[in-house]
């Protein structure tokens, strides 16, 4: 698979041409290389997981969405 991390926007939506090329990117490789599988897009963190989902992610990456923010002493606890 591919994988994707597009700059940190405030606007979510700015993430989506980002997501969009490496779709259309696997998109071409799977054309070019009939045998090469390409099954996984992971793209989208918490803050744009939803137009990543959109473009086609299959993996997403949701902690803060799911366990909240996490600072510094987090870290250092280990939790």
């Amino acid at each position: 698979g591919l994988m994707l991390l597009p700059p940190l926007e405030e606007d979510a939506e700015r993430s989506r041409p980002w997501f969009r090329r490496l779709r259309q990117v696997a998109e071409e490789a799977r054309t070019r290389h009939p045998g090469l599988r390409l099954e996984d897009l992971s793209m989208g963190m918490s803050e744009d997981f939803e137009i990543a989902l959109e473009e086609g992610a299959t993996m997403l990456r949701l902690g803060r969405v799911l366990f909240g923010a996490r600072g510094p002493a987090a870290w250092r606890e280990g939790s």
